[in-house]
């Protein structure tokens, strides 16, 4: 069966090509679009992982985010204070004027944990998301 080729277009942010243009050099592609083919091949093995987190679970959810966009930092409060259940604690830090980085320490079950960091990834101005989970301990 022949695979056919779609070819698409997207806008970027010239620091951001210039920075996967040397990203791929120093990996070895042959082209952008190979890059972007196992960008988006890796983006989907992680969203197929993040799918079978099921279960009690401890988690932890690191955000790199742009502090000086208009309601992030509030938005973020309200969403941990609406999954308090959840969230265990948390730690605020100012890596540079524009940049905050966040980490969210978890409890419970991996389909909620999950779809926090997922709401959390779709805000405007998260410029990186992190979630790591283990199973949660047995208590027999």
């Amino acid at each position: 069966m022949e695979k056919k080729l779609m070819r698409i277009g997207i806008s970027l942010q010239g620091e951001l090509l210039d920075k996967f243009d040397k990203t791929l050099s120093g990996r070895g592609y042959s082209s952008r679009s190979e890059g972007i083919r196992d960008a988006i091949r890796t983006y989907n093995q992680h969203y197929e992982w993040m799918q079978q987190i099921r279960g009690t679970r401890a988690a932890t959810i690191s955000i790199i985010y742009d502090c000086s966009k208009t309601g992030i930092s509030s938005t973020l409060v309200k969403i941990q204070h609406e999954n308090m259940d959840l969230i265990s604690s948390s730690v605020h830090f100012h890596i540079e004027e524009d940049s905050c980085f966040e980490v969210i320490i978890l409890e419970g079950e991996g389909g909620k944990i999950v779809e926090l960091a997922e709401k959390i990834l779709s805000l405007k101005g998260v410029k990186h998301l992190k979630l790591t989970t283990i199973p949660g301990e047995k208590t027999d």
